[in-house]
């Protein structure tokens, strides 16, 4: 393959758009590692298709880490200027080095995975990545921490973890200071269809006390 240079993040200072957050037809999944006091520096919301295919894709391969890039939508509040980011979609890695313990995206993964977001995804936003850790547990190794540092540095980027074999998974967010925690998740909200019904089967995150009020169809406000 020739030499090809990749850049994840435009050389200017990114701005997310202004948009009205869904909180309407969604419904709040919390982590018990969860503190008011400190909370992420973007909230994130999960459509119900995404949820799915990250999950079927955390389950191909019980035995090995797999993992691919988060894509969506990332917005400011119209009325609070709160960020928030919109997971929409996947895009399963190739061409990784992988073993029960690890999960290396090499030059030909990036090259393949750049090319996939601009073709198929050319409107939507890189949001960051995800990976399994089969029989491991919820945490960020500290080659993660690098790479997510490193490979997916804007504050809007997170990383989720997934763990199959348990079926666990959390969202590792920056706080506002910039600072990622590699042990503290978070939950997040699932946008919920117009059957109300929930998809979300984590054994390690539970319902917030609010319900969905009002719940609307389409992608409109996004």
């Amino acid at each position: 393959m020739t030499e090809t240079s990749i850049q994840l993040s435009p050389t200017e200072a990114p701005r997310p758009r202004r948009a009205c957050a869904p909180l309407k037809r969604a419904r709040r999944w919390l982590s018990l590692l969860e503190d008011e006091l400190n909370p992420p520096s973007v909230s994130v919301f999960v459509t119900q298709r995404a949820y799915v295919r990250f999950c079927a894709h955390a389950g191909s391969n019980l035995d090995n880490e797999v993992g691919g890039w988060l894509v969506g939508r990332w917005r400011a509040d119209r009325d609070s200027g709160d960020q928030y980011i919109v997971i929409e979609a996947i895009l399963p890695a190739r061409y990784t080095l992988f073993g029960s313990t690890f999960l290396t995206f090499t030059k030909d993964s990036q090259v393949w995975l750049y090319n996939q977001l601009q073709e198929r995804f050319p409107t939507k936003d890189l949001l960051g990545w995800y990976h399994t850790h089969p029989r491991m547990g919820i945490f960020l190794s500290q080659y993660d921490t690098w790479l997510h540092q490193n490979f997916f540095p804007e504050a809007h980027h997170v990383a989720l973890v997934i763990e199959p074999h348990s079926a666990m998974g959390g969202f590792f967010i920056r706080d506002h200071d910039g600072e990622l925690d590699a042990h503290r998740y978070f939950g997040f909200y699932e946008l919920i269809n117009h059957r109300q019904r929930s998809v979300v089967h984590w054994q390690n995150i539970y319902p917030a006390v609010e319900q969905l009020t009002e719940p609307e169809t389409g992608e409109k406000n996004l």
